[in-house]
């Protein structure tokens, strides 16, 4: 009976074998945010004051702004990312790191709402 079952490990290994993403993963991903960020930028400049005393004409600036601003972030966190950092070998360069980091995220924030 053990002859005919095909060996179980050998398919786990096989289903759970890494994937590489696409090539292209990235700047497709760049992409999209950047359009989607580009949509509610446009959504809200459309928006009309007036029309904001009746609460039912809140709900696409109110989504605008969050879709606007979760791909904002990711974009910005994105963009972050794909400057290389040396490893960090003990807690000093652990430090640079940090710091380098949180003014690469700056850079891009103020580079994402000039665009605006």
């Amino acid at each position: 009976m053990n002859e005919a079952m095909p060996n179980f490990e050998s398919l786990l290994r096989e289903a759970l074998a890494p994937v590489e993403p696409p090539a292209d993963l990235v700047e497709r991903l760049e992409s999209t945010l950047t359009s989607i960020t580009e949509m509610a930028a446009d959504e809200l400049e459309a928006w009309e004051l007036s029309s904001m005393r009746d609460p039912r004409n809140w709900v696409r600036p109110a989504a605008a702004v969050v879709a606007g601003g979760v791909a904002g972030t990711a974009l910005v966190i994105l963009r972050a990312r794909k400057r290389p950092h040396a490893a960090a070998a003990d807690l000093g360069a652990l430090r640079d790191t940090a710091e380098r980091t949180v003014r690469d995220i700056s850079r891009e924030t103020r580079k994402l709402l000039g665009d605006l």
